[in-house]
């Protein structure tokens, strides 16, 4: 699909690196940019966050290129879209839709799919322009009309109902992950998760880890299913090794919200591998917006160990740093290459080895 591209630069230093991950984003949705229009604010417009005469100047430029949709680069408020589209006469997606969009395309897994629905869902809800009625023929209109209840009413009804039946459904499918979980912790087994900025080469990781052949591609949001597999890493014994999905900046509260079953995997882990991408210029501040997430989800507290992948790419050579402790605090890999793999996996054995010894002093500390 043809898509012009409105970029907002708010002043903020990071800008060009905001855009540019905006145009990975729409490529990664299928979208042929045909057009960039670059907009210049302190602050955003009320009425179509860009000024009037931006948007007069999209509209000639949509015209020119033959855009067929508008990717705005920041979330819009629904009043916003839709001053948007009726002066572009064109489908208005923002930041938010978009993103949506991407995670309902990669979605494999039935919770997965659940899960984005859900999403997809909680933000349309607030966008509701009778543009849901293809949901009573879904399900038949027949009995569900109450007396004098307008279209706009009974389409929030209707929504509210599925997103109810989907929350039940991703309660059953994280109770089951509960199960699974408890089992492996009976089992003693220690339990490792990959976190990290979307594309930093989790999936890569992960393969090269565990001889898997979970989906890997350079390209945002790859896999957005957690896959989990047992590995023996010498010293620590069986452990569990899950990938989960990549994180992004301003990820929308409400995937946070819906994918939060998913991420528990890292909210339950006894220890989390970030993983960065080396040879990204933006790699602090990918760092710092994972770690917000993680903040947000409840894993902040979680040990954590930085694993800097793509070496390779980035000129520099595989090589363990440790602390003042001499504990391994960062491991520089290539899991392309396979590269400093070994680095890891003492660093996954020191961790077991300390927490095991600190069980054991706390079994032997008797009350006084």
């Amino acid at each position: 699909m043809r898509a012009l591209i409105i970029s907002v630069d708010l002043g903020s230093p990071d800008y060009l690196s905001h855009a540019e991950e905006f145009v990975l984003l729409a490529k990664g949705a299928g979208a042929v940019v045909v057009g960039t229009l670059t907009a210049r604010r302190q602050r955003p417009d009320a009425a179509y966050f860009i000024g009037s005469g931006k948007v007069q100047e999209g509209v000639l430029l949509a015209q020119e290129t033959e855009a067929e949709v508008i990717l705005f680069d920041q979330p819009l408020s629904p009043a916003q879209q839709r001053n948007l589209e009726r002066q572009f006469n064109l489908r208005v997606v923002d930041r938010v839709a978009l993103i949506l969009d991407i995670f309902a395309l990669r979605a494999k897994s039935h919770e997965g799919k659940l899960q984005v629905e859900l999403a997809q869902l909680q933000h349309l809800s607030t966008r509701l322009t009778r543009m849901w009625s293809h949901l009573e023929r879904q399900r038949g209109g027949i009995g569900m009309r109450g007396p004098g209840e307008s279209q706009l009413e009974m389409d929030r009804r209707m929504i509210g109902a599925k997103v109810r039946l989907l929350r039940e459904r991703l309660d059953r499918a994280q109770r089951q992950r509960t199960t699974q979980r408890r089992s492996r912790v009976r089992g003693g087994t220690l339990s490792v998760s990959l976190v990290g900025y979307t594309n930093a080469g989790k999936s890569t990781l992960f393969n090269a880890m565990t001889r898997a052949g979970a989906y890997a591609a350079d390209q945002l949001f790859a896999t957005l299913d957690t896959t989990t597999r047992r590995l023996w890493v010498e010293g620590a014994g069986q452990i569990t090794l899950s990938d989960t999905v990549g994180f992004i900046r301003d990820l929308p509260t409400t995937l946070i919200a819906a994918f939060r079953a998913t991420l528990e995997e890292a909210t339950q882990a006894d220890l989390l591998l970030h993983v960065v991408d080396a040879a990204s210029p933006q790699r602090d501040e990918q760092i710092a917006e994972v770690n917000k997430v993680l903040v947000d989800i409840g894993a902040a507290d979680i040990p954590c160990i930085y694993v800097y992948n793509k070496t390779d790419l980035a000129g520099l050579e595989s090589r363990v740093e440790r602390d003042e402790h001499g504990t391994i605090c960062r491991v520089f890999l290539s899991a392309q290459k396979r590269t400093g793999l070994d680095g890891l996996r003492d660093a996954i054995s020191q961790f077991a080895l300390t927490s095991e010894n600190n069980a054991i002093s706390h079994e032997n500390i008797q009350p006084e």
